[in-house]
């Protein structure tokens, strides 16, 4: 969820980050989580997400939070030795939650932009995706519509397609700031797409895809914004980052990565 950050200037920002997180000085060592775990002293890690995000995560009918992301950290968690607590948030507060220590970690589909690592520490980047815009079946509306600022887009709260709005069709002059709908969950913007209380919805692709699935709505164009998810953590906690680094490197070399990309068919 997230702006376009420059290749070049992501390279340069990137390996500072991997550079910084082996540097574990004087930091709080990574078995001091929220949790000491009990007797054996295995850390436990309170990990914040968007549980209605598939399908990174979401939550089953049993009220449990499933998905790519929180599958890949609870595999993570057990090579590594630690535990996890999925806990679902609202998006647009999940950074500060992490910055007051309410959580340890984002893994979320959080895309690396320069304003949120002024704030947190990202880990090595595990997905690339783009934004897509979607519209309503009845719809005659296409993308060359949309880029001339002839539709009313509605996007979720504090992310990177909410971003691109604000920076490429509002900024520019190319729509009025009203013609921009705020939605604190996006499941609620797919509501307001189909009954045709906005025109068009922007979002991340792959769960843009799985939120319209069984509507009569579809996706009419992609834009390349190349975004980077990585893990956010703690500036301070350059000990975990470093591990959440290694079991990263680990789970993308497994054959377990691969089984997890097609289970939430990724590939």
């Amino acid at each position: 969820m997230n702006m376009k950050l420059g290749g070049g200037l992501l390279v340069l920002i990137l390996a500072f980050a991997v550079c910084f997180a082996g540097c574990t000085g004087s930091e709080a060592p990574a078995d001091q989580g929220q949790d000491a775990g009990g007797s054996d002293n295995v850390p436990t890690y309170i990990v914040g997400v968007d549980s209605a995000y598939p399908p990174y995560a979401y939550m089953e009918k049993d009220g449990t939070i499933t998905g790519l992301d929180v599958e890949s950290i609870q595999w993570i968690a057990e090579k590594k030795g630690f535990k996890v607590e999925i806990k679902g948030m609202d998006w647009d507060g999940i950074i500060p939650a992490l910055q007051q220590g309410k959580i340890d970690m984002v893994y979320s589909g959080m895309t690396i932009t320069p304003e949120r690592l002024e704030k947190v520490n990202f880990s090595v980047p595990y997905l690339t995706i783009n934004q897509s815009f979607a519209v309503h079946d009845d719809s005659g509306l296409t993308m060359d519509d949309i880029m001339a600022g002839k539709a009313v887009i509605g996007a979720q709260r504090g992310t990177t397609g909410a971003y691109w709005v604000e920076q490429n069709l509002i900024e520019k002059g190319i729509i009025p700031k009203e013609n921009l709908k705020y939605f604190d969950s996006f499941p609620i913007a797919v509501t307001a797409l189909n009954n045709r209380q906005v025109d068009a919805t922007i979002y991340d692709k792959p769960p843009h895809m799985n939120s319209i699935q069984g509507l009569p709505l579809h996706i009419v164009g992609e834009i390349y914004t190349g975004e980077n998810y990585g893990v956010a953590i703690r500036k301070e906690d350059n000990k975990l980052l470093a591990t959440v680094n290694e079991g990263l490197g680990e789970l993308m070399a497994s054959p377990t990565w691969e089984e997890l990309l097609k289970k939430y068919e990724m590939l």
